[in-house]
């Protein structure tokens, strides 16, 4: 056991490195697999948003909303005919490939946690997930700001709370400490076996 504080060992720039990496990435993957059928979703609306003088919602802010649902972050309305409300896009899905979307910021942030790990040459379990951890450095100011940036017309938007809870701590806090933990189980084979 080393006599360093659990700051000093713990990989803090490669963790938000890797956690701004999982985030950015994620995004983008989600915006691959759904930007074209997001924009014949939104077509409707805007066309009627439009027609009244408002603005239109763009693909990338809708894709935001199914990356946040993809964290189990609903997307709230407020306004409107019928008042507030909510709603996970995925979970309302008729399911299908969508559902999948579910898996993307898991595996991200497994993969990230176990490659923190590595870099920090963490064996032992609970180094290894908390190292795996730090990915939360770099995950929560985008899981934050992505929640102000994918908001329309400040009226549809990630839920705040769960935004900051579930995609900003849960997530790269748990599934980053199983990718880190699953590096010291495979780094502990890999010595048995030489």
């Amino acid at each position: 056991m080393n006599d360093d504080s659990l700051t000093d060992r713990l990989p803090l720039v490669e963790g938000a490195v890797a956690g701004v990496s999982a985030y950015v990435f994620g995004y983008l993957v989600t915006y691959l697999a759904t930007s074209g059928s997001m924009e014949e979703r939104l077509s409707g609306f805007n066309f009627i948003a439009e027609l009244f003088g408002g603005e239109p919602i763009s693909v990338w802010q809708g894709v935001g909303w199914l990356f946040y649902n993809a964290h189990f972050v609903r997307t709230r309305a407020t306004g409107g005919l019928g008042g507030p409300r909510s709603q996970n896009f995925i979970a309302a899905s008729d399911g299908g490939a969508i559902v999948l979307l579910y898996l993307v910021p898991v595996v991200l942030l497994v993969g990230v946690g176990f490659v923190v790990a590595r870099l920090a040459g963490a064996d032992e379990a609970a180094d290894a997930a908390a190292a795996g951890a730090a990915v939360t450095l770099g995950y929560f100011p985008l899981a934050l700001t992505g929640r102000f940036l994918f908001s329309y017309d400040g009226s549809v938007a990630p839920d705040l709370v769960t935004a900051l809870l579930l995609a900003g701590l849960v997530y790269p806090l748990i599934f980053g400490a199983v990718g880190g933990a699953a590096w010291s189980v495979f780094s502990e084979d890999n010595r048995f076996a030489e």
